[in-house]
């Protein structure tokens, strides 16, 4: 199989969760060449009974950079504010399997 990015880990395991309407949020910017998430710290939105989440995937030793990017964002207390679930989620593999930190920033 091939290796699976951050993002489409995330993606399997909101689905297999039951986050049927999730979406990809991060964008590529061709001229610039650099990639750009909503709000600047969002790759995946999920919204599911009432409930919307924003999730930062990354790999397990980026985590905790990814933490002080989004505890340093102006946006962060607004959409506390809104309710919104915002998580890290940190993907490496243990005993051949991928396994994911989760970091609540909510």
């Amino acid at each position: 199989m091939a290796k699976m990015s951050p993002t489409q880990l995330t993606l399997r395991k909101l689905r297999t969760d039951g986050w049927t309407t999730v979406q990809i949020v991060e964008y590529f910017v061709p001229f610039a060449k650099v990639r750009r998430d909503l709000f600047g710290f969002i790759d995946i939105l999920a919204v599911k009974d009432g409930d919307t989440f924003g999730i930062q995937c990354t790999t397990f030793n980026n985590r905790l950079a990814r933490v002080r990017k989004i505890e340093d964002s102006e946006h962060l207390p607004v959409l506390r504010k809104a309710n919104w679930s915002l998580e890290v989620w940190g993907w490496h593999k243990k005993n051949n399997k991928w396994v994911v930190d989760i970091i609540d920033l909510s």
